[in-house]
């Protein structure tokens, strides 16, 4: 068969890309059937294994698990810190110079720091932290661009026992509001300014609207990146003179297993955020394991994940599962495409990058761009590719396999979420690609596809996408709402359903589909429709709004927004950019609709609840399905 005529039938779901022979022999995970069949006879022991061989603990633990599901506890009895595990261990041995951080800028800058820098640097501030009166248990909002400052708040804030929540730089004021209010955070760390494409950010003003009249809030530590140097407020403490202040030997807290790590909010069905909560201990054994598994990571590798510190995909394999391996990590602030639409290639030539983990909408963005700029690089360094955020269509990763990888090294899917915190289903790399399927369950992970009534589909029928049992990395509760967390577990009762729909083959690979509530995934982003609906309703000439998902051969989903003026007001497309303007203003640039339909009417139910399945099918003309319930 011709490789024209291969690629073909991979396009349409058929056959496979087997792995190089080279990589299947030498992974971590070298047969998936025997090592996944051998983890699931007894997780327990499995993860057991994994904490005592693979993380340092300063007091071992006496048991693995206690409970299941949502009531799982990991690693009772063992006490630890992740800060230590990222950088003291590393700092104090023979990875002292070794690279950890490798950040860039936009315009060419860089700046590399050891582990021994990290660790002093991560110290000071952690101390500088402690002399505003912040320690175990106390929330602190990190809202900075991709830059090591906004790293090295992460680890000082696990250093001291403060639980840290980082609002990803490109939510807007409102949004930054509801997350502070909600954690009930003492502390915001924050820049003044980030860049992107060339142009300056203003961060600090969000911050400033977010925070005001909010008693709470003791401290804003302002990173000043701007020249001239910006003029701190009342209550503003600088984030250099902070870092001075505090001592290079300050300590790790000896936390217990089941301690707060962090929160982390992700968008719900309605309209309040959803804090997911993580503890030190199981948290860092899972994502480390599982990230090093699904990276087939080595000891001198250059890793390159193009995420944002906002995300889950950073925390967990941006910087603490990188970290806690003792890897270098390279980082890069900016657009993808920017300078020039090679840039993301030429630091890959330049740097040596051997795993690049990234999202199928950076791929799409690089299919758009054309083949001739990854094929201008020598990219041999590069072993293998990840994709995870959204479902990585086949065309894009057969591009990607064809044009960045060049046939030498597979490019793998995964599939995770906030509330799962590591690679959940993937497919490893000594599996068999299968493209437009993300692959099979990570070892620890038991997922089905199941029914309404919760008993398993046949293969190629679709179902909810779920996982039985328990996890140590899972999120341990919604922050401040239990219900909610519970919720998770009551549509299959006692099964954890993600709320995406997927089928599966014979073989056991999982394709995921999409979303089956109401979220919306904008270039890996999940954002709740209620966000977007409320913030358009808060504008004065909106009565009513309602927002779907449009197929976007880039992003994923954008969105459209179907809305019903008030009296008064008249449709015209200057008022259309207003609203778009009005919703990047108060959620962020990545949530504003990418258009604007007025209408007289919206298709509800007679309870009153939008039936936004029906815009959704009369705008991609498919079947709305039963109208049953409609209002007439």
């Amino acid at each position: 068969m011709s490789m024209d005529a291969q690629f073909a039938q991979l396009l349409q779901g058929k056959g496979r890309i087997a792995p190089p022979p080279e990589l299947a022999r030498s992974a971590h995970v070298t047969d998936y059937e025997a090592y996944y069949e051998a983890v699931m006879a007894d997780p327990a022991a499995y993860w057991g294994r994994v904490a005592r061989e693979e993380v340092h603990w300063f007091r071992p633990f006496d048991r693995v698990v206690e409970g299941d599901g949502p009531d799982a506890r990991w690693f009772l009895g063992g006490q630890a810190n992740i800060c230590y595990n990222a950088l003291d261990r590393h700092a104090d041995g023979e990875r002292r110079n070794k690279a950890a951080l490798i950040w860039l800028s936009e315009d060419g800058r860089e700046r590399v720091f050891t582990y021994a820098m990290l660790r002093r640097q991560v110290a000071r501030l952690a101390g500088g932290l402690q002399q505003l009166g912040v320690g175990k248990g106390d929330r602190v909002i990190i809202y900075m661009p991709l830059t090591p400052e906004g790293i090295m708040a992460m680890l000082a804030c696990a250093r001291i026992g403060a639980i840290h929540s980082v609002v990803y730089a490109g939510l807007g004021a409102g949004a930054l509001r509801q997350r502070i209010e909600d954690a009930g955070a003492k502390v915001v760390l924050c820049a003044d300014a980030g860049y992107r494409r060339g142009r300056r950010i203003d961060l600090k003003a969000i911050v400033d609207e977010a925070v005001e009249g909010n008693p709470q809030v003791e401290h804003v530590v302002v990173h000043r990146r701007a020249t001239p140097a910006l003029e701190l407020q009342e209550g503003e403490t600088d984030f250099a003179e902070l870092l001075a202040r505090g001592s290079a030997d300050t300590p790790c807290e000896v936390m217990d297993s089941e301690d707060w790590l962090f929160i982390l909010y992700t968008s719900g069905s309605t309209g309040k955020p959803k804090g997911a909560a993580y503890t030190h201990g199981g948290y860092m054994v899972g994502t480390t394991h599982l990230w090093r598994i699904a990276c087939d990571i080595r000891e001198n590798d250059i890793y390159w994940c193009t995420s944002d510190i906002g995300w889950i995909v950073g925390h967990s394999i941006m910087v603490y599962g990188p970290l806690v391996n003792g890897s270098t990590i390279l980082v890069r602030e900016g657009a993808p495409d920017y300078p020039h639409p090679g840039i993301v290639w030429e630091i890959v030539e330049r740097y040596q990058v051997n795993k690049l983990y990234t999202a199928p909408t950076a791929v799409r963005m690089f299919m758009r761009m054309g083949e001739e700029h990854p094929r201008r690089y020598d990219l041999a360094s590069l072993k293998l590719m990840v994709c995870a955020g959204e479902p990585l269509n086949p065309e894009a990763q057969l591009w990607a396999y064809e044009h960045i990888m060049q046939r030498r090294g597979p490019v793998l899917d995964n599939w995770w979420q906030t509330e799962t915190a590591a690679p959940t289903i993937g497919t490893l790399p000594c599996m068999d690609v299968k493209p437009g399927r993300a692959g099979r369950p990570f070892p620890g992970i038991r997922a089905e596809v199941l029914d309404s009534d919760g008993k398993p589909v046949a293969p190629g029928k679709g179902g909810l996408l779920c996982l039985r049992g328990a996890w140590p990395h899972m999120f341990r509760t919604i922050w401040g709402d239990r219900s909610r967390y519970e919720a998770y577990w009551q549509t299959v009762p006692g099964v954890y359903t993600s709320g995406d729909v997927a089928t599966v083959d014979e073989e056991g690979y999982i394709a995921v589909l999409g979303r089956a509530d109401d979220v919306l995934n904008v270039a890996g982003h999940r954002i709740g429709t209620a966000d977007v609906e409320s913030a358009l309703v808060s504008h004065p000439a909106v009565g009513e709004a309602a927002v779907i998902g449009k197929p976007d051969p880039v992003k994923g989903e954008a969105i459209k927004a179907f809305v019903i003026l008030r009296r008064g007001y008249e449709p015209s497309e200057q008022l259309a950019q207003a609203l778009i303007g009005h919703v990047r203003h108060q959620l962020g640039a990545i949530a504003a609709p990418a258009e604007i339909a007025f209408v007289a009417s919206l298709p509800k139910t007679r309870s009153g609840k939008i039936m936004r399945r029906v815009l959704k099918a009369q705008e991609l003309g498919l079947d709305p399905g039963d109208l049953t319930t409609i209002e007439e």
